[in-house]
């Protein structure tokens, strides 16, 4: 199973670095279009490299997820951690948030006196 999962990894980078490849020939090509027509074209570049940043963000966290995962594995950790951690982040989380709505409310009563 990890054979296959470390051929895909490579097969999904090699296409990442492929469309990487194909992207900055676009943006050449687009260069070459007169400028009155090169705008439409122009924002279709950003879009298709704002969703190519997306796809290798994405890829990127899949990469570290499995990576965790395999390590929780080999540890023997059951996973009871990262709930724990998930649980404290949350309370924090509301915490941070109880404490900044008193700061409005705060804010508020000065700005009406």
């Amino acid at each position: 199973v990890s054979d296959d999962k470390k051929q895909m990894v490579a097969n999904v980078e090699k296409q990442l670095e492929e469309a990487r490849e194909l992207l900055e020939q676009m943006e050449l090509e687009v260069r070459e279009i007169p400028p009155q027509s090169r705008g439409m074209y122009s924002s279709r570049m950003r879009s298709y490299k704002q969703e190519m940043g997306k796809l290798e963000a994405d890829f990127k966290r899949s990469r570290i997820a499995y990576s965790d995962e395999v390590r929780n594995e080999l540890l023997g950790d059951d996973g009871n951690s990262s709930e724990n951690q998930r649980a404290h982040l949350l309370d924090n989380t509301e915490r941070l948030e109880r404490s900044s709505r008193r700061l409005e409310a705060g804010y508020q009563i000065a700005v009406e006196t």
